[in-house]
């Protein structure tokens, strides 16, 4: 049993040792056995995230087209290997090494090695930050050597044709990246930051202005891709949709809220398919006496592929209504509507409520026994046919101050495609947070261990979260929509986008802005701290 147990980007997905020890202990002593750690504990013993080393390398031809690109990463797994480790920086890396550019040529070799850290894996986008902060900092770096605007040399290689199969054996089913990048453009306000840049350097500061695409593979994710790749799972999920006498629903799930919203989501979608008020919908998670086997909550999975599966469970349960009310009205089953919670025979003005029809499920005195049986409950699986694709444009504005190498965030803009939305909030919500955590990322929070291996960042004494005074507000956008081609709600995904997204453009901006104090920087690696942003200016 599980019950909403708060954030987990990542963290919880993982069988930790001391899991398997209580299981243990509360059989051998034959009571119930509970374990917490401390805080300092947690950080020496739970997953950490993204420890790569990588050289990569783009090619263009004369004309700016990309021609190639080329990669080679050493990805640390930590002392011993965790539940996803090895998987993080192959496939959920390496194959979205393409981005949003139809470049021909795309070689990735990633070497996974042992070390003497906790073991590293999937955290908030896990991978995906990877190959998108790799890609848009070489491609950045191109723009200046070249001499070119940095969005117009982006635009110039989108991909602009869909389906379209990438070198590193994916297939993007559809988008519009150069819609999202006409959206950031308008609400970056792109075109006044040259103002805004002389305006901060009659205060003495340098200001940046940088520019990033992401795309990212999400709603993970089909069973047998994950089986060709070794997995010993299928990646599917499954609910089953209970309807009462009284009308009422319990929905049970296979994944798991950990705060993204399924309680008010999951009723959005069964609400509308029925004509019924959201009310009425009750979501039960985290139970394994209840729910049907599910697969859980990561990699933007939840709606896509567990709200997959809730539609299919409705569309069964509207059926077999719909035969109900046939016998009701004593009309053909061909004919019935169902529209705002009543089932009407069309041509007609003969109609059921919703209510009477499914009290007359568990009345069953005169039905047809060949043709309907007792109940209105109803159990779908649904395994996805290809990952889900969302995509966006990112743009950042620092000031950064010579004297001290202190980076502020002045403004922050995200463009994002996540398909269908069914919740703007909590879309714009998710956003909001994966944003902060890529800042906090670009110029705060860093692992770090000395020569013999002890963990100094091992309390927030030492390790440095982002705080209020740290982020700008941002404007987020998400009405570039081009819904996912196969599944029935057309949506893509949204939990990680914002944490994919942010730490290449803020360190775009920030070697944007030494640039143009006169700064010949081409590269400063994360976390840009005012110690190593103040070395790079003396340097």
């Amino acid at each position: 049993v599980a019950p909403d147990v708060g954030g987990g980007f990542g963290t919880k997905i993982f069988h930790y040792a001391e899991e398997a020890f209580c299981t243990f202990a509360a059989k051998a002593v034959n009571r119930p056995v509970k374990w917490t750690s401390s805080r300092s504990e947690a950080f020496m013993s739970d997953a950490h995230g993204r420890d790569h080393v990588t050289k990569i390398e783009l090619a263009l031809d004369k004309d700016n087209n990309f021609v190639a690109v080329r990669t080679e990463t050493l990805a640390n797994m930590g002392a011993y290997l965790s539940t996803f480790a090895s998987s993080v920086p192959t496939w959920l890396h390496g194959t979205l090494m393409a981005g949003n550019y139809k470049t021909p040529n795309v070689y990735v070799n990633v070497k996974a090695v042992f070390t003497n850290t906790v073991p590293v894996d999937a955290y908030r986008g896990a991978g995906r930050p990877e190959a998108t902060y790799q890609l848009e900092r070489v491609i950045d770096m191109a723009a200046r050597e070249l001499g070119v605007d940095p969005i117009a040399l982006r635009r110039q290689n989108y991909i602009t044709e869909f389906p379209y199969a990438t070198p590193v054996a994916v297939e993007y089913d559809t988008g519009d990246y150069n819609a999202t990048m006409d959206k950031l453009e308008e609400i970056a306000d792109i075109k006044g930051f040259a103002a805004r840049r002389k305006e901060s350097e009659a205060r003495g500061m340098m200001r940046g202005l940088g520019i990033n695409n992401y795309i990212e593979a999400c709603g993970i994710a089909p069973s047998n891709l994950v089986g060709q790749l070794g997995a010993r799972a299928g990646l599917y999920d499954a609910a089953t949709v209970r309807v009462n006498a009284t009308g009422s629903i319990s929905v049970m799930v296979g994944a798991h809220s950990h705060g993204q919203g399924h309680e008010t989501a999951f009723p959005q979608v069964v609400a509308e398919m029925l004509g019924i008020d959201e009310s009425m919908i009750d979501i039960v998670h985290g139970d394994t006496s209840k729910i049907p086997f599910g697969m859980g909550t990561y990699g933007s999975r939840s709606l896509a592929v567990c709200g997959s599966a809730m539609v299919r469970a409705t569309e069964k349960i509207i059926n077999k209504a719909k035969k109900i009310a046939a016998h009701l009205m004593e009309a053909s089953e061909a004919d019935i509507e169902l529209k705002d919670g009543n089932f009407s025979v069309a041509g007609t003005d003969k109609s059921v409520a919703w209510g009477d029809v499914t009290l007359a499920a568990y009345v069953p005195h005169n039905y047809p026994l060949e043709d309907i049986e007792p109940g209105l409950e109803e159990t779908a699986f649904y395994d996805p046919a290809n990952f889900t694709y969302p995509a966006g444009a990112y743009a950042c504005e620092v000031e950064v101050d010579p004297d001290t190498g202190k980076v502020t965030i002045a403004r922050f803009a995200a463009a994002d495609d996540f398909g269908n939305v069914i919740n703007p909030m909590i879309v714009s919500g998710q956003v909001h947070g994966g944003i902060a955590q890529g800042i906090g990322q670009a110029l705060l929070e860093s692992c770090v261990y000395d020569e013999d291996g002890q963990l100094l960042s091992a309390s927030y004494m030492d390790y440095t979260m982002p705080r209020a005074d740290d982020l700008p507000f941002y404007s987020v956008d998400h009405s570039c929509q081009t819904p996912c081609t196969h599944n029935p709600l057309g949506v893509k995904g949204c939990g990680e986008a914002g944490a994919i997204g942010s730490p290449p453009s803020v360190i775009n901006a920030v070697i944007d802005a030494l640039n143009s104090g006169g700064h010949d920087v081409k590269h400063i690696d994360m976390p840009a701290t005012p110690a190593k942003v103040w070395a790079a200016m003396q340097s």
